[in-house]
């Protein structure tokens, strides 16, 4: 099973399951016992009610009497008025425990996300992080809110004191009552079963096509650029019609489960009735005690189907559970040793008063590389030395592994022999947050957050005022574009920056860089997905941004690399050529071939021109 994958959909309550959550449900014992608590004076007052009702047939009726029916009518309105504020109360404590463990777990799956690597998220779905952080930890807080103290402590006390005080007013009767029990907690355990397998069937399905819903939304260009509306209708309608044929079978169930029990029930009330108008009539009973018993004979069917829905409800939670306490069990792929983190902190408590500065030397010395889930060596007692400012260029074709080098030298992978070294030591010996903090990374798609051109730019530097964020904008050419846009620095960029097109998400990008001051900069392939006119503005940005940087630049159009003072040929995930654009050209090697090649398609691109 991946990490992805859904857990035993079939398994049974486990207690063990359920202690993983006690740190996050401890917080909140006490309103959970004070919710308990108030659900017991509730159902005690239910329990109390038809005792009133004997009293008054008995007393009131029975002899025909109005004396004390003040003192009864105050007593009555008194516990039915306590038992509603009980029921105020309980709703406000059981909603703040809800929602308080719901938070506490999502704070604490973020608070951990922030903490794995970056490997980690190029290998996960969105919607399984989305799933997981709000989905299960939602239904998790309900479960513990609701079912567990709620549901569970308000049926457990009734039923208790309902057979208690069955036995106490005719243990004959009583015995009536308590014979269905066996026969309504098997028919209710037969059903639920069921119940619950086809209830998780139908969310399977029901994940299944939102995920395809938000495929089908986000990829929309694309379906229609290809014309495949129909494929897409027909796939989407087998998936709805595979959760109709669920959910109509789940229907069925609890169509004749609900029946099946109101006639278990009602089969036993007209058992009672029958043999207490009997006993009525030969005066072995009041008639009062006979209303009472059919009061409570009509009432302790609901919460015996309440604990069973409770217990299936335990049931399909620890599915969500083992979801969440999975992800939270999760470790880093790279950690730092404790000695680094005593020293330098983590990511989420740097010791920046502890931290050196950053050159920009780096070493590859005698690296060998394999990636975790791989079979094969992709660098072999690799050696090499940056020093600090170089500007270095890796070239290749599409997925030949450019980023593999650039990854390593960032720390986002670890060798599997040999060091890497940043100036001087061995890159393990300082934490990850000191060599990312001093770290900028301009992707080919960069990502914007929701808010405005201004805060996208201060991720860069938080702290820095706003003449420092215009100084990055004129730095990094993207002043124009900005005041183009209304409300300038002040414009919103929509979700992902959805609003800007990619070349202006470079553009901000390279403002964001600029504000941070990265003494090591990587610009991956920043140039392949704009026009002509952007990518002369990144290229100006660029040159002064790299200059005095240690910097990786990874390269679709080698025009833009031979300046380098270093290039490295990629081919099938290995360094197969090295050294500047004129030694390579000189060689006539891979690089030649590239170079020449994109020359002549150019060329050919341009094309005879025509009046």
């Amino acid at each position: 099973m991946n990490e992805h994958e859904e857990f035993d959909k079939n398994s049974s309550f486990s207690l063990k399951t359920w202690a993983r959550m006690w740190p996050f449900i401890r917080p909140f014992r006490r309103d959970l016992l004070i919710t308990a608590l108030l659900m017991m004076f509730a159902s005690a007052v239910d329990v109390a009610i038809p005792l009133l009702l004997r009293y008054a047939i008995d007393h009131f009726i029975g002899q025909r009497t109005t004396q004390g029916l003040p003192l009864f009518a105050a007593l009555s309105l008194l516990l039915v008025s306590a038992s509603g504020v009980a029921v105020i109360f309980f709703i406000r404590v059981a909603y703040r425990v809800e929602v308080g463990i719901g938070r506490s777990l999502r704070a604490a799956t973020f608070r951990h996300l922030q903490t794995l690597s970056f490997s980690f998220f190029n290998r996960t779905p969105v919607g399984y992080l989305m799933a997981r952080l709000m989905s299960d930890t939602a239904l998790i807080g309900d479960v513990v809110a609701w079912g567990l103290v709620v549901d569970l402590s308000w049926a457990l006390t009734y039923i208790l004191g309902v057979f208690v005080t069955l036995f106490f007013l005719n243990w004959r009767l009583a015995l009536i009552v308590l014979a269905a029990v066996p026969v309504l907690a098997c028919v209710t355990a037969w059903f639920q079963s069921r119940i619950l397998r086809l209830s998780r069937q139908v969310r399977r399905v029901n994940a299944t096509i939102t995920g395809a819903m938000n495929e089908g939304i986000t990829g929309a260009r694309t379906t229609k650029t290809l014309a495949i509306e129909d494929q897409n209708l027909a796939a989407f309608s087998d998936l709805t019609g595979r959760m109709k044929r669920r959910a109509t079978r789940l229907a069925g169930y609890n169509a004749v489960f609900l029946p099946l029990v109101m006639a278990v029930g009602s089969a036993v009330t007209a058992w009672v009735l029958a043999r207490g108008g009997h006993m009525v009539m030969a005066l072995s009973i009041p008639i009062g005690t006979l209303a009472a018993f059919v009061n409570y004979t009509i009432g302790i069917f609901e919460p015996i189907q309440q604990i069973a829905r409770s217990l299936s409800g335990y049931v399909s939670a620890q599915v969500n559970i083992e979801r969440v306490d999975k992800l939270l069990s999760l470790r880093p792929d790279i950690t730092d040793r404790p000695d680094v983190i005593a020293r330098y902190g983590d990511s989420l408590h740097p010791k920046r008063e502890n931290w050196e500065p950053l050159r920009g030397d780096i070493e590859f010395d005698d690296v060998t590389f394999r990636y975790p889930d791989g079979t094969e060596n992709v660098l072999e007692h690799f050696c090499l030395k940056i020093p600090a400012g170089s500007f270095v260029a890796l070239v290749g074709e599409t997925g030949a592994g450019k980023s593999t080098l650039v990854n390593l030298a960032s720390r986002f992978f670890e060798p599997t022999q040999g060091r890497v070294l940043i100036d001087g030591r061995d890159a393990r010996d300082r934490s990850q947050l000191w060599l990312h903090s001093r770290l900028g990374y301009v992707l080919q798609d960069p990502y914007l957050f929701s808010g405005t051109l201004r805060e996208n730019i201060r991720y860069g530097r938080p702290d820095a005022d706003d003449a420092e964020v215009e100084h990055a904008v004129r730095v990094s050419h993207a002043a124009p574009m900005i005041a183009r846009r209304p409300g300038g620095l002040d414009a919103e960029v929509g979700e992902g920056g959805d609003q800007l097109s990619t070349g202006e998400k470079q553009l901000i990008a390279l403002a964001r860089a600029v504000l941070a001051d990265p003494r090591i900069f990587v610009l991956d392939e920043a140039t392949s997905s704009v026009d002509a006119e952007t990518e002369a503005l990144i290229q100006k940005a660029t040159r002064r941004l790299l200059r005095g940087r240690t910097s990786f630049v990874i390269a679709h159009r080698l025009s833009t690399v031979r300046e380098a003072d270093l290039i490295l040929v990629i081919a099938d995930g290995r360094v197969v050529e090295q050294g500047t654009h004129d030694a390579l050209m000189r060689a006539g090697g891979r690089y030649f071939d590239l170079y020449t090649l994109q020359l002549a398609e150019g060329a050919a691109a341009d094309g005879p021109q025509t009046m």
